[in-house]
């Protein structure tokens, strides 16, 4: 019978611990090592409606991208939400296990399957890891340049719907060849020689000021338009490609995709 050991294993080979950044915590959060883990629900978030899917779904363990216990978490008292998670998956002894920039950075990794989905060509880590083909954000070229207002039409075409959609910076026609992209937040990465080299910078979470002062560098010196996209629909692409390597590494094992959009917005107001 497949255990949770088991899944450690196979998220150690794929997404090895040793990849992620030092501030994170990937890996068992909750659950018993030696429990079944015959069924297998993956996620982005670990969140009320996620949990909920997870417990009353019968699943064994609930393996999310992002991390429940990242920070200076001081309790775990149920009038807290993450208390009361961790305590919901407990009493349904439902595992919860997280990979997360450990999952960003490999090849078929976050930025990796959001690079292929868009047709890339030539591609390669925006920043090096310490292993080959490994490392953060993806660049490439694409196999038939087009404009920026095409680019981002596909991206909308290709991303799950959100209710902030796809936010650009730069003009519809400008052309377009090379790309850089990050999937998740990436604007720490916006200073990086593949991204002021690239014609365009996709990623998600930009905030006004790097964005701001990316552009008007941009304007002295040369760089790229700016594509915002949500994080939870970038990274959720990702999850298909995890499934489909769990499945194989794990014969026999039920993993199933969860289908529910977590992005924290429900709509906009267009002025």
């Amino acid at each position: 019978m497949p255990t949770t050991e088991d899944l450690l294993s196979a998220a150690e080979t794929l997404w090895p611990a040793s990849g992620a950044e030092p501030w994170d915590v990937p890996g068992l959060v909750t659950g018993a090592p030696s429990a079944p883990a015959n069924r297998i629900l993956l996620a982005v978030d670990v969140v009320t409606d996620t949990v909920a899917e997870a417990t009353d779904g019968g699943f064994d363990l609930l393996l999310a991208h992002h991390p429940l216990l990242l920070r200076g978490v001081t309790t775990l008292a149920e009038d807290r939400y993450k208390g009361a998670l961790v305590s919901r998956l407990i009493r349904a002894g439902c595992a919860l296990v997280t990979a997360h920039t450990n999952a960003d950075v490999v090849p078929d990794g976050v930025s990796d399957v959001l690079a292929r989905r868009l047709g890339l060509a030539e591609i390669r880590p925006l920043v090096p890891g310490r292993e080959a083909g490994t490392g953060l954000g993806r660049a490439g070229r694409l196999r038939t340049p087009t404009t920026l207002g095409q680019l981002a039409r596909a991206l909308a075409d290709l991303l799950p719907p959100t209710a902030t959609g796809v936010r650009v910076a730069g003009e519809y026609t400008r052309a377009v060849e090379t790309v850089a992209l990050c999937g998740g937040a990436g604007d720490s990465l916006l200073g990086e020689p593949g991204v002021r080299g690239a014609d365009v910078y996709i990623t998600s979470d930009l905030r006004h000021h790097p964005a701001s002062e990316a552009l008007e560098q941009a304007r002295t010196a040369g760089g790229p338009a700016l594509v915002d996209i949500a994080h939870w629909a970038a990274e959720w692409l990702w999850l298909d490609v995890a499934a489909e390597q769990l499945r194989s590494a794990l014969p026999g094992v039920e993993v199933v995709v969860s289908e529910l959009r977590t992005d924290p917005w429900d709509f906009v107001v267009v002025q």
